[in-house]
This record gives C-alpha cells, sequence and structure tokens, in this order.
C-alpha cells in the first residue's frame, strides 16, 4: 500500500495514519463512482475536481482526527518514550480509532446504499436514536460477520503498520522541541483555517448532485451536519423585507372565502364555506404511509403489481395524482400535514424546542368537537414525534419502551401491549397490528358518541423491509418491493375490518404518504422522486374524482375541510384545490435547498444566499437552466421567509 521510504522518527506511525486514511478515503470515492457510473459526470475536469475536492476535505478530517495524537507527542517526554505507558497508549488509541474508522467507512458505504448522499442530519439523527438504528442495524445485516470483517482489516492495518517499522521508529525515536512544535503549527493551522474558512457547502462545486456528494468527506459532512441542525432563514438564505413578503403571500392566499383578521405580518384567517350546506361530522381516519412513492403503483406505470388495492382506490375516491412532498423525511410529512407548512431550513418543526401548542390541523379538529389521537407502532420519543404530537393536542399510542414525555405536555400517553402485537421489528409493530390498535380505539370513541380524527404513522416500508411471514407471496425482508406489497396488503385488510364497523358509513379516510422511498438524483432536487399518492376515500359516490391540479400535501387537509363545508380559523399555507382561485404550485426541499415549483418551473434557493432557476422536463426528469425570473424568485423567498418568520417569531398559534 505505501511507498518504501524511511520513516525513522517519532511521527512514523502519525505519517503512516495519515497516508492510509487519505488511501481509503479515495477508494471509498472510487466506489461511489462505479456505484453511479450512470449518473455521474465522467467529464476529465469534473472526475479530476471531484477527487481533489474530495482530496482536500479528506485532508481537513484527517487533520481534526490526528491533532489529539499531535497533542499527545508534544507534551509527552521524550525520556519515557518506548516505556510500557507510551506503547500502551498508542497502540491501544491507535487500534481503536482504526477500527472507528473502518466501521465508519463500510457505515457510509450501507448510508449511500440508502440515502445516496454522504452523512448528513440524517445520520446525525440516527445517532440520537440508538435504540431503533442499532436494531435496525442488526435485522438488516450480519454483524458478527461485520464485527470479524472490521477486526480483520484492522488486524491487517495494524500489521502493515509493524511490518514497516512504524511502531518501532516511533517507540525508538526522539523529536527535538522544534520539531514537535513544527507539527503543531502545522496541525494547528490545518484545524483553523478549516474551522475558520471551510465549510461543507464548498464541496458542492458540481452542477451534478452525485460528483457534489462524492466530493465530500463523510465524517466531515457528519460534524457540519451536527453543527447546521437548525438554520436562520434570514442569516442563510436570500431575503426581502418582511412586509413585502408577507403581501405576496396574502395575496395567494386570498381568495373568495377567506378573511384575513389583520392587517400586519400574519396569514391567520376565516375560512367560511360559501355553499350554505350542512357542516358535515364524519369521523376521520389519516394514514402517513412510510415512504410510499407515486412510482410503485400501477397508476403511475409500474408493472410489478405490488399495490394492487391502493390502484383500485385511485378510481374510487378523490385521488390526487400530481401532487408533491414537501420533503425527504417522515418528520417534514407530519410537519406539512398538520401545519400545512412549507418545509422551513434546517430540521423539521416536529423535532425543533418550544413546538407546543402550535396551530395545527387538530385546532381545526377540536373546533369542532373531535378527539385527536396519535398512533405509531414503534417508541414516539423516536424523531421527538410523542412531545409534537402530545404538545399539539393529540392522545399518544405508542409501543413505550421507558421514555418518558416532559411534564410540560398535557397527554395521555396509552402503551400498546405485548399481547396486542403479532410481529414487530427495530421500528414497531407491522401495519396490520398498528390497524387492529387504531380501529379498536375507534370503537371506543363511537361507543361514547365522540367524533374522532385518528392519525396513523405507519412503519413496514422500512429497513430491514420485514413482516409477518405468509401475508404476502414476496418472502419477509427480501426487499423494498416486498415491504410495500405488504404495505398495501394491510391496508386492504384494514378496510375490510373497517367496513363491518357501525362507524364506517360516516368515516372518512385520507391516505397519503409522508415522502418517497428515495429523493437522490443528479441535479439539485429530483422531482420526480417527491411525487406522492394521495387519497380521501368515502365521501359520496358522485365525489369521486382525479385531481390533476399540481399541488402539495399542504393543500390536502384545507380541501378536505371544504368537503366537510367547514368554516373555520387558519394559519395554514395550504389551500382548497377546488376552489377557483387555486394557483398550482407545488413546495418541496430538503433540509438545505428550499423549491418552489409551478408546472415545469423550479426555483431553488440555496443556503450562502444562492438561487438557481429550472424549467423541468417531466419526461427524463432533468433539470434545464433558465435565466432568473425576479417575480419568481421574490414568491419562493416569500413563501420561505414568512413561514420561518412566523415560527421564530412564536406566531403559528
Amino acid at each position: 500500500m505505501f511507498k518504501k521510504t524511511n520513516l525513522s522518527s517519532r511521527y512514523s506511525l502519525l505519517l503512516s495514519f495519515v497516508i492510509w486514511f487519505l488511501i481509503i478515503s479515495q477508494i471509498v470515492r472510487v466506489i461511489f463512482f462505479i456505484w453511479q457510473y450512470d449518473e455521474v459526470s465522467f467529464n476529465i475536469i469534473t472526475v479530476l475536481g471531484t477527487v481533489l475536492t474530495g482530496l482536500f476535505f479528506d485532508i481537513g478530517t484527517i487533520s481534526f482526527i490526528v491533532f489529539p495524537a499531535i497533542i499527545y507527542y508534544f507534551i509527552f517526554p521524550n525520556k519515557w518514550i518506548g516505556s510500557w505507558v507510551d506503547k500502551i497508549f498508542i497502540w491501544f488509541f491507535t487500534t481503536l480509532v482504526i477500527f472507528i474508522l473502518v466501521f465508519t467507512f463500510f457505515a457510509e458505504i450501507t448510508f449511500w446504499d440508502e440515502f445516496k448522499t454522504r452523512f448528513n442530519f440524517i445520520a446525525v439523527d440516527y445517532l440520537i436514536y440508538t435504540h431503533e438504528v442499532v436494531k435496525n442495524i442488526q435485522e438488516s445485516y450480519p454483524i458478527p460477520v461485520l464485527i470479524i470483517g472490521v477486526s480483520a482489516i484492522v488486524f491487517l492495518v495494524l500489521l502493515l503498520f509493524y511490518k514497516r517499522n512504524a511502531f518501532k521508529n516511533t517507540f525508538s525515536q526522539t523529536a527535538t522541541l522544534k520539531e514537535k512544535s513544527i507539527v503543531l503549527g502545522i496541525g494547528l493551522v490545518s484545524c483553523l483555517f478549516f474551522t475558520t474558512f471551510i465549510t461543507n457547502n464548498h464541496a458542492e462545486w458540481s452542477s451534478n448532485r452525485y460528483n457534489a456528494e462524492i466530493s465530500k468527506s463523510g465524517i466531515y459532512s457528519f460534524f457540519s451536519a451536527f453543527r447546521n441542525n437548525q438554520m436562520v432563514y434570514n442569516e442563510f438564505y436570500t431575503s426581502v423585507n418582511d412586509k413585502e413578503a408577507f403581501n405576496i403571500i396574502r395575496n395567494k392566499l386570498t381568495d373568495n372565502n377567506s378573511k384575513f383578521q389583520s392587517n400586519n405580518l400574519s396569514i391567520h384567517r376565516t375560512i367560511s364555506d360559501t355553499t350554505n350546506a350542512t357542516p358535515s361530522k364524519k369521523n376521520v381516519v389519516f394514514i402517513l404511509v412510510e415512504s410510499l412513492s407515486a412510482s410503485f403503483m400501477k397508476e403511475f406505470g409500474n408493472q410489478q403489481n405490488i399495490t394492487p388495492f391502493l390502484d383500485s382506490l385511485a378510481q374510487k375516491s378523490v385521488f390526487f395524482d400530481n401532487l408533491y412532498a414537501t420533503g425527504t423525511r417522515t418528520v417534514r410529512g407530519m410537519e406539512a400535514m398538520t401545519l400545512c407548512i412549507p418545509p422551513t431550513p434546517g430540521q423539521s418543526i416536529v423535532k425543533r424546542p418550544e413546538n407546543q401548542n402550535l396551530f395545527t390541523v387538530s385546532n381545526v379538529f377540536k373546533s369542532k368537537g373531535y378527539n385527536s389521537n396519535f398512533f405509531y407502532g414503534g417508541d414516539g420519543y423516536f424523531d421527538n414525534m410523542n412531545a409534537y404530537f402530545g404538545g399539539n393536542g393529540f392522545t399518544i399510542y405508542d409501543r413505550g419502551r421507558g421514555s418518558v414525555l416532559s411534564d410540560k405536555i398535557k397527554t395521555t400517553r396509552n402503551n400498546i401491549n405485548d399481547n396486542e402485537v403479532t410481529f414487530e421489528n427495530a421500528w414497531g409493530i407491522c401495519d396490520e397490528d398498528i390497524y387492529s390498535k387504531m380501529l379498536n380505539v375507534a370503537d371506543e370513541h363511537h361507543k361514547n358518541k365522540k367524533p374522532f380524527f385518528n392519525f396513523v404513522m405507519t412503519t413496514s416500508n422500512h429497513r430491514p423491509f420485514t413482516y409477518p411471514d405468509n401475508a404476502i407471496d414476496i418472502p419477509s425482508g427480501s426487499g423494498r418491493e416486498g415491504a410495500v406489497k405488504y404495505t398495501d396488503y394491510a391496508i386492504k385488510k384494514m378496510f375490510q375490518k373497517a367496513k363491518n364497523k357501525p362507524w364506517f358509513k360516516n368515516t372518512v379516510f385520507i391516505i397519503i404518504a409522508d415522502h418517497c422511498a428515495s429523493s437522490a438524483g443528479k441535479d439539485e432536487i429530483d422531482v420526480a422522486n417527491y411525487h406522492i399518492p394521495a387519497f380521501i376515500v368515502n365521501f359520496p359516490q358522485e365525489t369521486n374524482q382525479k385531481v390533476s391540479k399540481q399541488c402539495s400535501q399542504i393543500d390536502v387537509f384545507p380541501t378536505f375541510f371544504s368537503m366537510m363545508n367547514w368554516t373555520y380559523e387558519s394559519n395554514f399555507f395550504g389551500k382548497n384545490v377546488f376552489n377557483p382561485n387555486f394557483e398550482e404550485r407545488a413546495l418541496v426541499g430538503t433540509y438545505r435547498k428550499l423549491v418552489l415549483m409551478k408546472k415545469e418551473k423550479v426555483m431553488i434557493l440555496s443556503d450562502q444566499k444562492r438561487q438557481s432557476f429550472y424549467s423541468w422536463n417531466k419526461t427524463d426528469n432533468s433539470l434545464k437552466p433558465l435565466p432568473m425570473d425576479k417575480s419568481f424568485l421574490n414568491e419562493t423567498i416569500s413563501w420561505y421567509q414568512t413561514a420561518d418568520y412566523l415560527f421564530t417569531n412564536k406566531l403559528l398559534k
């Protein structure tokens, strides 16, 4: 691996370690190049830029990793070099760090397999929720083989260092104070340089998203995401005057049945029913389905026949066939569906502090006399779900594993007991079991003559893709297609049971995906990978139709409330798609990129106050640059700036 050199100094081992890290990092980069060979740019300049940018960030990464060792070498007395203390300390920490790095390189490969990116804020979340993540790893991968493999690689690396006399030289050679000072100075300057002047965004130099991601260092990206989980809009994004932004958005939200309650920086308004029809008081079962991409359905061209029941529902429901998720995570889907708000930069509001007592769809249901309930098959501590839903008017039903709600959260939490569970994996109980629990709770509410709004979050369509044996004709754990087909099967079975309930005829079912199964692509935003299906089921047959207007998750509940003929208070950015004044658009994003899409035009706001404007070709899912449109840009800015302003200033009440 190494060219034969005379490493006869105290820093032989350190230098060998640095060279090893840089070589392995480039090997991982080559693996990603080969993995995405049909998506990356192989233009010689682009490839060279990717490799050199990657090397630059690898140097920054290794600078931080070895700096504690540099300090150790600087302060450790020469007279004790080679002592048993010196040998134990260096052998132990060298072995430990190599083990961690080898494991991290494997983790990067599995993370790329799932998300097609280097480590980002998702990896940060995974570090926090260790129970679900560790169990998911155990169920998805052969852990004993993985540990043995990592240990074997660590042994070979140490043996290589040993054969190259790196340990021998380190324990037998001394360094002068001048040499120590030079090494310490180089390490300190490098760390300060990368801390002060370099951000992870500098790796995103290529217009090809895959080349930009491959240019990054996974460890550097991880700590960058750790530092920037929440982003203040005005500091990172192009902005306009707040009053101008609100004027633009209030104009977009104005229609013939809305009346704003003030002229200040607010979107609070009264939405009035103008049909003179009697308001409905139907029960509502809302199902947020994990990772249900539109591309899984035959309705959108899939030929695997893995969603037969949902495809049948598309023909007998209010079916949204041109609807887009706001984000790429479950918490983004929850945020969009409950707050009807565009995705603010950084972390989802579901996971932010001070996210209780907000104006959510639960407030609307509560004003109509409903009980709101949240059902989750795992521990709702994950992703802060219990704190968010419990703090915003929902009664909790989850698979408690010992986590405790804050005393500030005034709600009732009900445990899903062992005798109610037939199958469970890392993320929680199977979809059949969570539906059974929901149906039982619905029975209780009906018995007590209390209308209910039941919010169900599913888990089965998630790695390790396991579900009850013999439920469908695809073996459990065999992959995504089986999980999707089981998801479809469980929904069908839930409807079969619900149809026998006395409350069924007076109940509406809303089904929608939280996000797509994948959102990665070679362009800044992969538009097609935000396309999700949505259904409103069990209204009178004459209301069934396919809604082809381009719209967003944030529009589903405002549309549903209009179908119920409700007059209600609103602090929502979403609109009723059936209103004649509805302007087709979708608001989507990542935790850093904020997007407004109108038909085939796409405006993307990026941090560092950048913006890009494209036309989207739906046929091949490509983006083509357009000249900047100032009016379009200001509208895009306004959607996101006002949403961030309202949350930051505690005005989403």
